[in-house]
């Protein structure tokens, strides 16, 4: 056997290959200066909702950005889904626009199914649905789901991976920080739908004070037991 040793063929080695890619410092820069000059285009919004003593209140601002520049100053982040629920959003228009549409459809499609209109629970799970499965290539949107049904008034709040919170009052957007502070401070049971457009109103003017993403105006949607109501103002 030591004779045929020599013979034998020499296996080539295999080369180690590392369990994690070494990331060079120089690398980690760039990536870090690209994420922040390609971060700027991230529009900002201030987008609040609130539960009443006899519905749900969804208000969000007009301001539309791409960067530093004011591309509108008349968008429309908050929607009507069906006759109890609707829902207001912080990110892209378009996103938003996409949510709210197919949203409706799916709505519309569970009612014809069922026999009965969906409740806002069941609505809210729906859309987490939608952004979960979306999220390898996710709508850049946060959203605040609310609405009336036979369980009562209720809001949820998702963000883009369709994490689904249950809350009676949220904000989302650039401006939510000033706008949570001044809703926590004024919130209370069983507020009248005059006080919860008061102070909505004054948590929105807050953040607009403070958010330069953020102005122009006010959009309502008013949820009661008599259904849905829509309203406008101009700051």
């Amino acid at each position: 056997m030591d004779g045929y040793g020599s013979q034998l063929p020499q296996l080539p080695q295999i080369p180690q290959i590392p369990l994690m890619p070494l990331v060079q410092v120089q690398d980690q820069q760039q990536q870090g200066n690209q994420a922040q000059q390609g971060g700027a285009w991230i529009p900002g919004a201030t987008t609040v909702g609130i539960v009443f003593q006899d519905g749900v209140l969804l208000a969000a601002e007009k301001r539309v950005t791409y960067g530093n520049f004011i591309m509108s100053r008349g968008g429309k982040k908050v929607f009507k889904v069906t006759d109890n629920i609707g829902v207001a959003c912080a990110g892209l228009i378009g996103d938003m626009q996409i949510l709210a549409r197919e949203m409706e459809a799916q709505t519309n499609l569970f009612s014809m199914d069922v026999g009965r209109p969906i409740g806002v629970r069941s609505a809210a799970k729906l859309l987490a649905n939608i952004l979960f499965n979306r999220r390898y290539a996710p709508l850049f949107t946060q959203t605040i789901v609310g609405g009336i049904d036979e369980e009562g008034t209720s809001i949820y709040v998702l963000d883009v991976l369709g994490s689904l919170i249950p809350d009676k009052y949220a904000a989302v957007g650039s401006g939510t920080e000033t706008a949570m502070g001044v809703i926590e401070e004024g919130y209370k049971d069983n507020l009248t739908l005059e006080e919860a457009k008061t102070l909505v109103t004054r948590a929105v003017k807050a953040a607009i004070n403070r958010d330069a993403l953020s102005g122009d105006g006010l959009d309502f949607v008013i949820i009661t037991k008599n259904g849905i109501t829509e309203e406008s103002t101009k700051f």
